[in-house]
């Protein structure tokens, strides 16, 4: 009888391990990948974040950079990774946007669990400064009646200034001819050069060259007005009902990692997001900061990911 209660203590206790081991996640350093090459938007941004939530967690967070194929290397990394807490992806917009574009080895959907939103980015619809065209009421009447004339300029096929474009393009009936650039930096200077028609810029690039009068603003994504930005309408305000469109940041883990780890993970980048220091460093990056539950955060990047396929199919959009 001794020998069985002995017994059915020790499995108990077996039973037990596995939670007392998660209760003392993390007890080593965590590993922050991030899909993008070192010092851009995505990776300036995580390193904000994740020095705060060290202090949260009580352990380093370890950036580990693994750009190439529009984030897809990096993301897939992570899909295999041990579901244990210590692999991190800190994703951008690209996250929604590659199931429509791109060939996957990993099931986005199904492969990681959403755990928090970071800060979502604005973007401004700019114009030379010199072009003929005030609002966007004005730009789109141009548009109508010089068909085959304005174009558009983006960072690359599938970035969120492409996508931006594109859904300009099918919710106002216009077809701007898409110019793709490799990066942010040759498209403004081609719109300042007006060797292209508009642009849609993210705050932290664009905004300077608006208030020096190097560029006109027209209008800005998102659903609110950007506080630089106060006397510049939305899209939304333009005309174009419902227009919402904004590039993201969140942080996502492996399937099949334990929802307490989930939980305390997602806490952790609240917290982080909502420190003054924190929320100050990501406004100057032009970020919105958000932070939010793994739950509405699941919900957030479902919409994300159907709005885009929608619009993939629609425009018949295509990366090389």
């Amino acid at each position: 009888m001794k020998k069985r209660h002995a017994l059915k203590s020790i499995a108990a206790l077996a039973a037990c391990l596995p939670l007392l081991g998660w209760a003392a996640w993390p007890d080593k350093p965590i590993r922050m990948v991030v899909p993008y090459a070192a010092g851009g938007g995505a990776d300036n941004t995580a390193r904000v974040v994740a020095q705060q939530m060290s202090i949260a967690l009580g352990q380093q967070i370890v950036i580990d950079n693994k750009p190439g194929a529009g984030g897809v290397i990096g993301e897939d990394n992570v899909a295999k990774a041990p579901a244990d807490g210590y692999t991190v992806l800190y994703d951008a917009s690209a996250f929604s946007v590659n199931p429509s574009l791109r060939k996957l080895q990993f099931d986005a959907a199904r492969d990681f669990i959403p755990v928090s939103l970071v800060a979502t980015a604005p973007q401004i619809l700019v114009v030379p400064a010199t072009a003929p065209y005030r609002t966007v009421a004005e730009f789109l009447d141009f548009a109508r009646k010089n068909p085959g004339k304005l174009s558009f300029a983006s960072a690359g096929g599938g970035t969120g200034s492409h996508l931006a474009g594109e859904a300009l393009n099918e919710q106002a009936k216009v077809n701007l001819m898409h110019v793709p650039y490799k990066g942010g930096a040759p498209a403004l200077t081609d719109v300042m050069g007006e060797q292209v028609s508009a642009y849609f810029g993210n705050v932290a690039s664009t905004l300077g060259y608006v208030k020096s009068g190097k560029l006109r603003a027209l209008a800005v994504s998102s659903a609110k007005r950007v506080p630089g930005l106060p006397d510049t309408p939305t899209l939304a305000e333009s005309g174009l009902a419902g227009y919402n469109v904004v590039e993201w940041n969140g942080v996502f883990l492996p399937r099949g990692t334990p929802p307490d780890v989930v939980q305390r993970l997602g806490k952790a980048v609240q917290a982080a997001v909502n420190d003054p220091a924190v929320k100050q460093k990501l406004l100057q990056l032009g970020l919105e900061p958000a932070g939010s539950t793994p739950e509405a955060f699941s919900k957030f990047v479902q919409d994300e990911t159907g709005r885009v396929s929608a619009l993939v199919r629609a425009r018949n959009i295509r990366v090389d």
